[in-house]
């Protein structure tokens, strides 16, 4: 009888110290594929969900996200559409505690969102770092800039309308607002 306990005993403390090894096994591969986990596969997940965005220089956009590339996101808060690139981000409300491999960010970077909205000659308001927002249009989208002709929000973009031209580099960009 004295032996059956002993044993009983013996069993009990190696089955507890695998259950500590499994679990501590589980925790260190937890925390190695949360490590694999970037801000783009999060925001992923978040596509379709509200989000609150906090951007350097204290502007907050909160509404759905939309859609998300590579280092920018595009937030729909109504009337309007707000691109935001990754590098303004501050703090985010909103996301899911995991990403969702079967989401997915659109391939194209910043440079390719911004060249669509050139193309398409829309009215944006510019957010930029240290200056106050600025009205007008996309005209030419470098590697790594942008060029904007200003003109008064709600006129269109034509010569006798453009006050100037600034060329914006996208590291000064806060966030791209749609004005239609």
């Amino acid at each position: 009888m004295r032996w059956e306990g002993l044993f009983a005993d013996l069993e009990g403390q190696l089955a507890a110290e695998e259950r500590r090894e499994l679990d501590s096994e589980v925790a260190e591969r937890t925390r190695r594929e949360r490590a694999l986990v970037d801000l783009t596969g999060r925001l992923a997940a978040a596509v379709g969900t509200s989000v609150t965005l906090r951007l350097e220089g204290g502007r907050v956009v909160a509404g759905t996200l939309t859609d998300v590339g590579d280092g920018w996101s595009l937030v729909a808060a109504p009337p309007r559409e707000v691109l935001v690139p990754h590098a303004a981000l501050v703090v985010l409300e909103g996301l899911p505690a995991r990403a969702d491999p079967a989401r997915t960010a659109r391939r194209f970077g910043l440079g390719h969102a911004l060249r669509a909205l050139a193309r398409d000659r829309a009215t944006v308001a510019v957010d930029l770092a240290g200056a106050a927002p600025v009205v007008g249009t996309v005209d030419v989208v470098g590697a790594d800039h942008l060029v904007l002709a200003e003109h008064p929000d709600g006129e269109p973009r034509r010569r006798e309308n453009v006050r100037r031209l600034l060329t914006v580099p996208f590291g000064a960009l806060r966030a791209v607002e749609s004005r239609r």
